[in-house]
């Protein structure tokens, strides 16, 4: 068996007995308090969570954006240098590869920032399609990603950065210098809450980790809070809402995919053939991950991707595929392993209280 790989961070999760487990071929933190508390201190306050196992790319050269257009879905032409944007890598049929950011660092220099179990193969796909003239530079073992997420996570930042930090626009970043080296500092989250990403110098992760640690409204947050975090946001997690199987239509996307010029994948996505869809279920028992869905008569339609308790809300939460032609169904119900559950088409988010796009003075 092959061995997990670490983070920097790895060995402060183990010395404070976090619960750990594999995630994307890495050894990281599950949880440290509990997942609920984790998740009720983010919404209130700030969570950290070290996201280093992520994957970042360096793309930059002449024609960089031509190139890289050619294959994303984002719009690189609208796309100026201080913002980032969200969008999909897709094979020919459309289904996707990953979800990933792109930063628009300069004129024809791009960070592409990638799925931690994706790194190799979208590396690898990126090398074998790109036109040639950039360079393409994986960057992913010299670079530390903390995220930084909570209604009060500017404050915070601009204890550990300075009381001068001025936070970005949703979408956008800033670069500047802490310890002498280059930071970026983007603001998008995956959370739901007002969020910082924070792209530092692998060998500066942990000495960031302890500066953000010491603020009195910090709190460690595992990969468990995470996802119930993103859930409730209905942000989809690759490998199980999105997968080579479905195009970004069909996962709800087609908003963000209306780029004129040409890019791979482009000509499957009019083909919607089942669609991801939002499901309440009273109580605290919860919808898993390949649960079917039936209709009440008892016809298979479908299949859950993500479930789960849903702590600011009270009861399960659930995204799932079913064929395009019921998705419009109000009434759902999930088979799970202990007995059916009755499940109600719900709109996103499921949680509307976050303050991810609040506007800051």
């Amino acid at each position: 068996m092959e061995s997990l790989k670490t983070t920097p961070l790895t060995g402060w999760h183990r010395s404070k007995n976090a619960k750990m487990a594999a995630f994307a071929g890495y050894d990281m933190p599950i949880q440290y308090e509990g997942i609920i508390s984790e998740h009720n201190h983010t919404r209130q306050a700030v969570g950290i969570f070290d996201i280093c196992h992520m994957g970042e790319f360096s793309l930059r050269g002449p024609g960089a954006k031509d190139a890289l257009g050619a294959l994303v879905t984002q719009d690189l032409d609208t796309l100026a240098a201080g913002k980032c944007r969200y969008g999909f890598l897709l094979n020919e049929s459309g289904g996707v590869l990953d979800d990933l950011i792109i930063y628009c660092l300069d004129q024809d220099d791009y960070m592409l920032v990638v799925n931690g179990a994706c790194e190799a193969g979208d590396f690898a796909w990126l090398s074998g399609h790109l036109a040639k003239g950039p360079e393409l530079t994986n960057i992913s073992a010299k670079t530390a990603k903390i995220d930084v997420q909570g209604p009060k996570s500017l404050e915070t930042l601009k204890a550990v950065l300075g009381s001068d930090f001025q936070s970005p626009g949703y979408f956008n970043f800033m670069r500047t210098i802490w310890q002498g080296e280059p930071l970026l500092v983007s603001r998008t989250g995956y959370t739901g809450e007002l969020g910082y990403e924070l792209y530092l110098d692998a060998a500066l992760a942990l000495p960031m980790w302890e500066a953000l640690i010491a603020h009195p409204l910090v709190k460690p947050v595992g990969l468990g809070a995470r996802d119930t975090l993103r859930l409730e946001m209905g942000y989809p997690l690759y490998g199980q809402d999105l997968d080579t199987a479905h195009t970004p239509a069909e996962a709800g996307f087609a908003p963000l995919l209306g780029k004129k010029t040409p890019f791979i994948g482009q000509a499957a996505l009019a083909n919607v053939r089942q669609r991801l869809i939002a499901l309440t279920v009273p109580g605290r028992r919860s919808a898993r991950h390949h649960d079917h869905i039936v209709l009440p008569g008892g016809e298979e339609v479908g299949v859950v991707t993500s479930g789960s308790f849903a702590p600011s809300l009270g009861h399960c939460v659930a995204l799932a595929y079913v064929r395009a032609d019921v998705a419009g169904q109000e009434r759902f119900t999930v088979r799970t392993q202990r007995g059916d559950l009755e499940a109600l088409r719900a709109a996103l988010p499921f949680y509307a209280k976050g303050t991810a796009r609040v506007k800051l003075l």
